[in-house]
């Protein structure tokens, strides 16, 4: 199946039923009054978190979706049928913005999490409602109001707690096949990668954490070079990234610059994405003579100037694995039980994180914006240049 992360929709909640007007009739009751119902409320749209879907594709082909009217109410005092309710499941990670406002609706972040994107009318009233000491026969009733319409944009965003950096063919996939029971697809050229991966990784009994693998960056992947930003925005719900370096790359291409050139591109996509705890893997480690092992590490270490964690590892042998998987295990544990014993730090997460979705949805924007632009431009060349010919021919 496709792997689909963004979706554009429209929703359409139902209308309120309308209130009755009726008077009560029966045999020998000339004067019974009124008894006209009120109407049902329209139904609402929500979306549904689920985990039997993992993509967005079916709103990539039906984009209208209007949820049922509220019926209008009867006489002897019968209220209408609510409308029913559309339902629309969506994959865990989906998060919802209005496409006209830029607000954000929500996220749904748990299996079964249920969130309302447009609201049902509220019901007509019937004329029992007006009926009074000095109003006894109303004439007048209230009609059902309209439900919310909305254009919504739905963004799947993966739900992991460390995300996997690096270039093509550093060795991420190999990475999260050695921890994980994740397969995704390993060969000896770039871009093999082509969607997110998630791996879960067991590191013993009730102790596990979620791994993503995202296609491989290249320089001015921030700019939409190569994949570009398009899976970028998965890094941001992440707590850790780890940045997998090459150590004796085909190319004979420098591995500290490398990482730089990386480094920068995360800084202009989001600058609080790229001030996440980062830690450096050196991969690849069989690919060197062992002598010749900690004199490359260390000269690439020391001309990064890296003050972070450092690990060395064989992703294919499984060399070193095993340590950086405790470790982060370690990282995870600590970071969420100083979550639960300290407010201000549950709080400052969430601000980053807040943070680093607004920054990374303007940056996407700006550059969805720019290509608009670039398209005006170029149909606008097109056009001079075909009247210069015909001018030319007419000559």
């Amino acid at each position: 199946m496709k792997f689909v992360d963004e979706a554009r929709i429209t929703v359409q909640a139902g209308k309120g039923g309308n209130g009755c007007v009726s008077f009560r009739r029966e045999k020998f009751i000339p004067k019974g009054g009124p008894d006209g119902g009120d109407g049902g409320d329209g139904g609402s749209v929500y979306l549904e978190a689920t985990e039997s879907i993992n993509t967005l594709i079916d709103y990539r082909y039906t984009r209208h979706y209007q949820a049922e009217n509220g019926k209008g109410g009867q006489s002897r005092n019968c209220t209408g049928n609510k409308g029913a309710d559309m339902i629309l499941r969506v994959p865990v990670g989906t998060g919802a913005f209005d496409e006209d406002t830029g607000e954000k609706l929500g996220d749904l972040t748990e299996p079964g999490q249920k969130l309302m994107i447009a609201r049902g009318g509220f019901h007509g009233l019937g004329n029992t409602r007006y009926k009074s000491s000095t109003n006894q026969a109303p004439t007048q009733s209230k009609p059902g109001q309209p439900g919310e319409s909305r254009n919504v944009k739905l963004e799947l965003k993966v739900l992991a707690d460390v995300g996997l950096l690096g270039l093509p063919n550093a060795g991420k996939s190999t990475f999260i096949r050695s921890v994980s029971a994740a397969t995704p697809k390993v060969a000896d050229y770039p871009f093999t990668t082509l969607v997110p991966n998630l791996g879960v990784v067991k590191v013993e009994e009730h102790r596990s954490f979620v791994i993503a693998d995202i296609p491989g960056l290249i320089p001015g992947a921030s700019d939409g070079a190569g994949l570009g930003t398009r899976f970028l925005k998965h890094l941001v719900r992440t707590q850790l990234l780890l940045h997998i370096v090459d150590v004796a790359p085909f190319d004979d291409s420098d591995p500290a610059e490398n990482v730089q050139a990386i480094a920068n591109e995360l800084e202009q996509f989001s600058p609080g994405l790229a001030q996440r705890d980062r830690w450096l893997v050196l991969n690849k480690l069989d690919m060197v003579p062992e002598e010749e092992r900690d004199a490359r590490c260390n000269d690439i270490v020391e001309r990064l100037q890296w003050t972070g964690p450092v690990f060395r590892i064989s992703a294919i042998n499984r060399e070193g694995t095993f340590k950086l998987s405790c470790e982060i295990m370690e990282y995870m544990e600590a970071r969420r039980a100083r979550a639960e014993d300290d407010e201000e730090f549950a709080e400052q997460i969430l601000a980053e994180r807040d943070q680093v979705e607004a920054e990374a949805r303007e940056h996407i924007e700006m550059l969805a914006e720019r290509r608009r632009q670039l398209r005006e431009l170029n149909e606008d060349d097109d056009d001079d240049d075909y009247d210069v010919e015909v001018i030319y021919l007419r000559e």
